[in-house]
């Protein structure tokens, strides 16, 4: 059956789907955040549990993008999202009910896998739905709208937790999802010509196994006295996993169908956006992660003013976001790739001010505020970037690699934050975070400005 994607008022009905769908990913990072001291002091466990609450959820998305990309491509992207948004929905369920930190992990591992279908299947569908610089300005809009919950989560996570307590903030996601759901209608994927492509599960185990031992070991090794581990059985895991995910690497170079095509990387664009995407996302993993942690652990101050310090950023990502999405359609995403990491670098050193001693939570909210205006110039471009240089075909695989780029980063510098903030949050461990993100973003910058050439959709 071949569906009717290009008709203009089905198209507005598939770009809300795919904002909607993603959305409900986006949700549950921007509200999960806010939630973690009251989960820490509900379920115990520190400054681990808070990690493995996140890098749970990060580990099993970094681990399934790559396969749900291929899946997209090879099942349709309309079935494998419908799918992702039902399977969504019931493991928030299970999140909210969970009676233990073990549960609640575990629970948290299996929303990933949801979750890692949902980003690369709400791409896909704009990439199939619009083209040209029709398509630059719709992803402008999804991540305008899709910043929406970064804005939505903490102010109402914050309020929910203040008033309903943490379990709440799981529930939120289920409606958009199902709004998702209505807008999708009974379309189905355009028939395909051709044989359906192999999916490679060799490949994608060694990613899944790699991520986890390595995920294991960074939290374990800067875990402190809530650990498990010894720190020389962390530091052979964190061996072990970089090893699996090097072999993941060379097989998929030599694979008859590889999990990732290694013709993706011929496109300038492509591998120069992705070597960004690593240093800026891995930045923001870290910049997003412990503020909302500072903010309560060690300022004392109550959830719904932890979410109110980030409002302001997450609004200039809202109004920005499409602007510059449409502008680096016009002039090429070059200039809004290397100016939007240098401006997040100078937000985050902002937070260094609070190592004074006074109006600490001003400082952290002014960092947030220059964070937020650095990210909507950089998000938009660098996702026109990377997607207009892969041909529609591929559409499915190259969203996944791209979001597994940045899931990974989000993932190693989260669960490294132990280890940076030595064991607890505190004021000299939330300058070391700052100085280790404006780092990142530095060096996003610098491989953008290298990289990345011609206008939003060149190649080459």
């Amino acid at each position: 059956m071949t569906t009717d994607l290009h008709v203009p008022g089905v198209q507005r009905r598939m770009l809300a789907a795919a904002v909607l769908a993603s959305f409900v990913s986006f949700l549950d990072g921007s509200i999960t955040n806010i939630a973690l001291p009251a989960i820490g002091r509900d379920l115990g466990g520190g400054v681990v549990t808070q990690e493995w609450v996140v890098d749970g959820y990060l580990l099993t998305v970094s681990a399934f993008i790559l396969l749900s990309g291929a899946v997209s491509d090879a099942f349709g992207r309309l079935r494998v999202l419908r799918v992702a948004l039902v399977a969504f929905a019931a493991t928030s369920v299970l999140c909210a009910v969970a009676p233990t930190a073990g549960i609640l992990i575990a629970a948290r591992l299996l929303q990933g896998v949801a979750g890692a279908l949902l980003v690369p299947g709400s791409l896909g569908l704009i990439i199939a739905t619009f083209s040209g610089s029709a398509q630059a300005k719709a992803i402008g809009a999804w991540t305008a709208w899709t910043s929406v919950s970064q804005l939505f989560g903490p102010v109402v996570g914050g309020l929910l937790v203040d008033s309903l307590g943490w379990r709440s903030v799981f529930l939120i996601g289920l409606l958009p999802a199902a709004a998702s759901m209505l807008l999708l209608g009974r379309r189905r994927d355009a028939g395909r010509e051709g044989p359906r492509p192999s999916i490679d599960v060799p490949s994608a185990a060694l990613t899944a196994i790699g991520l986890g031992l390595l995920t294991v070991g960074l939290i374990e090794i800067g875990g402190g006295t809530h650990a498990v581990l010894p720190s020389g059985a962390s530091a052979a895991l964190i061996v072990a996993g970089a090893v699996l995910v090097a072999a993941f690497v060379l097989r998929d170079r030599r694979a008859r169908n590889p999990l990732v095509p290694p013709s993706l990387f011929t496109a300038r664009n492509f591998s120069a956006g992705n070597g960004t995407t690593l240093f800026v996302y891995g930045a923001g993993g870290i910049a997003f992660f412990v503020p909302a942690l500072y903010v309560q652990q060690v300022l004392h101050l109550p959830a719904t003013v932890a979410a109110l310090v980030a409002l302001p950023s997450t609004v200039l990502l809202i109004v920005l976001s499409g602007r510059f999405g449409a502008l680096a359609g016009r002039l090429g995403p070059r200039r809004f790739m290397t100016a939007g990491p240098l401006v997040a670098a100078a937000g985050v050193l902002i937070w260094l001010l609070t190592g004074l001693g006074q109006a600490q939570v001003w400082f952290v909210a002014a960092g947030i505020v220059v964070v937020g205006l650095g990210m909507s110039m950089t998000v938009a471009p660098l996702t026109a970037a990377v997607l207009g240089a892969v041909p529609e075909t591929e559409s499915g695989i190259g969203s996944a690699v791209n979001n597994a780029v940045a899931r990974v980063a989000g993932l190693v510098t989260t669960s490294s934050a132990g280890l940076i903030l030595g064991g607890a949050v505190s004021t000299p461990g939330f300058g070391r975070v700052a100085v280790v993100a404006a780092v990142l973003m530095v060096a996003g910058a610098a491989v953008a400005f290298a990289g990345i050439r011609g206008g939003a959709s060149a190649a080459d």
